[in-house]
């Protein structure tokens, strides 16, 4: 709701609730900054300085919007120089961005710290990468300038470059700091991220989504300050462990959006290996050079074949749903439509059963008794076992995706049949 206000209570409100002066100008802007905040008295007010100064450096209408869940007097100070102040309950530092969004007057979104440690007086060059057509703008401190001793050594020589690293390797992408919390993003592209994190896992989880979405990206070098004289940072706030913990949930987030690097190429690459191997051991154990292939080497390739088919399907599922917006999903819905998939489940259960009759003939003349010593009908139904089992997880995933596919489609579109 949206309250006209400068009365406040200092405990964390139930409900959300904006607070702005009656006389400051209302109505659409270029450039919204969003900046959540925690009990930051001693840096707020000047934070709010920096960024008018920063917006009439910029050339652009803007509005500051300070998103607060504090018990001292933070949200007073903040309106007093200028800003609009969103009250809402204490529910993490991804959740206030979220709770922001229905109260955001700009095209364009800049996100950050009140501390001080982000210079919102230089705006420019995010708001030109705006106006060049970029739908996601990182800051990244690697590219500017970071202040002696404004980054713990473990953070800027070990935690972001590593993680940096990583969400580089699994997405192909670029950046260079992926923990910086000056970012500037439009809000046509924030609305179709629809965020979901609620605390520190927004960071991975945004940059994760712009590249799901194929946003148009890059970088702006900013400037990182060390923290004002008297003032905590959230991270010492949150105890001895509190970077650990960040950083654990970061690597969660990694998981979590980026399931299908773990599981479609690797899937498909341990189903292609053991098929090989399943293929060559079909009649018999064989001799390669030194290396002699048995029975036990055909039980590995079938659970190679089968871990690595399931896995490259969970990555066809993972690839789905985080196609949100489904430009990408209808490809995997006509290849995998629902009598597609079963012709191929029956399909393979029939090899899988032809594969094993032989061994099924063998043990009923030799008056249901199996050799002590494992023939060619024996290394064949177990090939036969492996690509029932494969028939059985092809019809249960068909199932299942189709099932996705039939609750995510627009009303009145028509599904895909074949």
């Amino acid at each position: 709701m949206l309250l006209n206000k400068t009365k406040y209570s200092k405990a964390a409100p139930e409900v959300t609730e904006l607070i702005r002066n009656p006389e400051a100008p209302s109505g659409p802007v270029e450039l919204s900054i969003v900046v959540p905040a925690m009990n930051e008295k001693i840096t707020v007010g000047e934070f709010v300085d920096w960024c008018r100064e920063g917006l009439e450096k910029a050339g652009v209408s803007g509005q500051i919007l300070i998103v607060d869940s504090s018990s001292d007097e933070t949200p007073d100070i903040a309106l007093s120089h200028g800003a609009e102040v969103l009250r809402t309950p204490k529910r993490g530092l991804g959740r206030a961005y979220i709770d922001s969004i229905p109260f955001i007057r700009g095209k364009w979104i800049i996100m950050g710290d009140a501390d001080l440690t982000y210079d919102f007086r230089q705006l420019a060059g995010f708001t030109d990468k705006f106006r060049d057509g970029f739908d996601f703008i990182m800051g990244s401190r690697f590219k500017g300038t970071i202040e002696d001793g404004a980054m713990p050594w473990l953070h800027q020589y070990f935690g972001t470059p590593l993680t940096t690293w990583m969400l580089n390797r699994i997405y192909g992408s670029h950046f260079s700091d992926i923990h910086c919390g000056m970012r500037g993003v439009t809000l046509q592209a924030f609305q179709r991220m629809r965020m979901r994190s609620q605390s520190w896992q927004y960071a991975p989880e945004m940059i994760i989504k712009s590249l799901h979405l194929r946003l148009r990206s890059t970088e702006v070098p900013i400037i990182f300050h060390k923290d004002r004289e008297g003032r905590v940072s959230h991270y010492k706030r949150s105890g001895p462990f509190g970077a650990w913990h960040a950083g654990w949930m970061t690597l969660q987030a990694l998981c979590t959006y980026g399931a299908d690097f773990f599981l479609f190429k690797p899937g498909l690459a341990l189903f292609g290996f053991g098929a090989l191997g399943v293929a060559l051991l079909f009649s018999g154990p064989i001799q390669l050079g030194p290396l002699g292939l048995s029975l036990h080497w055909m039980l590995v390739f079938v659970l190679c074949t089968v871990v690595g088919f399931q896995s490259a399907l969970m990555g066809v599922l993972a690839k789905t749903i985080y196609d949100s917006e489904k430009t990408r999903s209808p490809n995997w819905r006509r290849f995998f439509t629902f009598n597609r998939s079963v012709l191929t489940s029956g399909t393979l259960l029939a090899i899988g059963c032809l594969s094993c009759a032989g061994l099924i003939a063998t043990y009923l003349q030799h008056g249901m008794r199996l050799e002590a010593i494992p023939s060619t009908p024996t290394y064949r139904a177990v090939a036969g076992v492996g690509i029932m089992l494969l028939a059985a997880i092809n019809f249960t995933f068909g199932l299942v995706f189709n099932a996705l596919m039939e609750s995510t489609l627009p009303q009145g579109e028509a599904k895909v049949s074949g």
